[in-house]
């Protein structure tokens, strides 16, 4: 994923930025504890889509 992109996106619920998973397959906000699906390169922000962070991560 391009740094570039990656720095203009925010988090659909919070607004608040996001950064990229270590294995660069979801991007993560902390905020609201979502984590957005990225696939064949492009990420996929619909709440819908996201998953609920674990406590641990």
């Amino acid at each position: 994923m391009d740094n570039k992109l990656l720095d203009l996106l925010v988090c659909p619920v919070s607004k608040a930025p996001l950064r990229l998973s270590e294995d660069r397959k979801e991007l993560i906000c902390d905020a609201s504890r979502l984590a957005y699906p990225v696939r064949d390169g492009i990420p996929v922000m619909l709440e819908s889509e996201a998953r609920e962070l674990d406590p641990e991560e």
